[in-house]
């Protein structure tokens, strides 16, 4: 298990390319489960949720290859049990379940437990997919689904803007017969990525992007090619970490359109953002930086998978802020980590006091989720001294070559066996 040993102090400056969003892709990879064809993707990151994913398709009866950042996928007979040693390490995982109700009229997917950031049920989806006729037992620590008759298209609204369950009812939804109405629909832009892939393979989705999604049934779908979207989330941690350093980036292949909830804050706190022809320019103002209050929000409000990350920055901001964490009831674990390298970090329920110190010292630290670690790079990069995270294969799940991309802007950081 490798760790990571960051020398601190140093501002970053060069320019750094945003990889392909995991997020998106995930969802795109359980989507070449309805292709009738071979499908080509381009901009996939090499990431181990995206290898997990094709392991995954290889069990399901695809045949996938994955080489530089092009991944390809083509279905020769297709099984309808997704086993428990593959989807255990992978939430995303259960978005097989749509593709394969759609497709065999069954799925037998194991059920997906917690994690560390919290529960994330999945009783939107069931619910969502028995409206269109299925019909779900849980046994023996399985999802089992069937629809004789096939899925047919329905009205459903969704109690909330869950992002996992709109893309596995946008994928069942393609196939129904009939048309699909999902209201309060997520509108995040992985969401939106879906349904122009599950478009170019001759969907007819229209409404992505708003709470309002309709979804013509078709009978078949057929391969395409298609470039996955860049990684928002990978670019907001890149905007932080010019700021927290105090030095100046360009961020290349930057989604900075889907960004305007972090891009408002980082703002708002003094960094300086500026839209080039094709990248973002970064850096912080002059004058110290300002704490603000920041709530997560489902999309377009400020996204959870920041909320660690502006958390770090603001360790070093004039003033008091708070953090309230609406997405998921225990994603502050960070919080004692940052405290080891001087945080004033005060927890009261779902909430997250941060005051601003102005310095962290390096110590060595443990990850306990994805975003949690960015958060303690990113400290360490800004900190004094030596910072030593563990635990960092939870970076390798959602971040390229991290260490090599900070590395590449005079970040002194290097990977070595723990």
């Amino acid at each position: 298990m490798d760790k990571l040993i960051i020398e601190g102090g140093v501002p970053l400056q060069g320019s750094i390319r945003v990889s392909g969003a995991k997020n998106a892709a995930l969802p795109i990879l359980m989507a070449c489960l309805l292709a009738e064809g071979p499908v080509s993707l381009t901009n996939v990151p090499r990431l181990a949720d995206i290898r997990t994913s094709l392991k995954l398709l290889n069990i399901l009866g695809c045949e996938t290859a994955f080489e530089g950042n092009d991944a390809t996928s083509v279905c020769t007979g297709l099984k309808s049990e997704a086993p428990y040693d593959l989807v255990k390490t992978m939430r995303a995982s259960v978005l097989c379940l749509g593709p394969l109700l759609a497709r065999l009229g069954e799925a037998q997917v194991a059920l997906p437990g917690g994690c560390a950031i919290g529960a994330r049920p999945v009783d939107l989806h069931l619910r969502g997919m028995e409206k269109m006729g299925a019909k779900f037992e849980l046994t023996g620590g399985y999802i089992r689904g069937v629809c004789p008759g096939g899925l047919k298209g329905a009205k459903i609204t969704l109690d909330f803007p869950t992002v996992g369950g709109t893309e596995n009812l946008l994928m069942a939804a393609s196939l129904a017969q009939g048309a699909t109405t999902l209201e309060n629909a997520a509108r995040e832009p992985e969401v939106v990525d879906l349904a122009n892939f599950l478009n170019a393979m001759g969907a007819k989705i229209t409404g992505q992007g708003t709470s309002v999604i309709t979804v013509e049934g078709v009978s078949t779908l057929k391969g395409c090619a298609y470039r996955v979207m860049p990684d928002r989330i990978e670019a907001g941690t890149y905007m932080i970490a010019a700021a927290i350093t105090g030095g100046e980036l360009e961020i290349v292949d930057c989604p900075f359109a889907d960004l305007d909830a972090v891009s408002y804050k980082l703002r708002e706190m003094g960094v300086w953002l500026q839209e080039m022809d094709d990248f973002v320019l970064v850096r912080r103002s002059d004058g110290p930086l300002r704490n603000v209050d920041v709530t997560t929000l489902p999309h377009p409000g400020f996204p959870t998978d920041m909320q660690a990350q502006i958390m770090a920055l603001m360790c070093f901001g004039k003033g008091a802020g708070t953090i309230e964490e609406k997405i998921f009831e225990n994603r502050f674990m960070h919080v004692l980590e940052l405290v080891r390298l001087g945080a004033d970090v005060r927890l009261k329920g779902r909430t997250a006091m941060v005051q601003g110190v102005g310095k962290l010292i390096g110590a060595p630290v443990m990850a306990s989720d994805l975003r949690a670690s960015a958060s303690l790079v990113l400290a360490g990069l800004a900190a004094e001294g030596t910072t030593t995270i563990e635990r960092i294969y939870h970076l390798d799940r959602g971040y390229e070559n991290i260490e090599a991309k900070l590395s590449g802007v005079g970040a002194r950081i290097k990977r070595v066996p723990a």
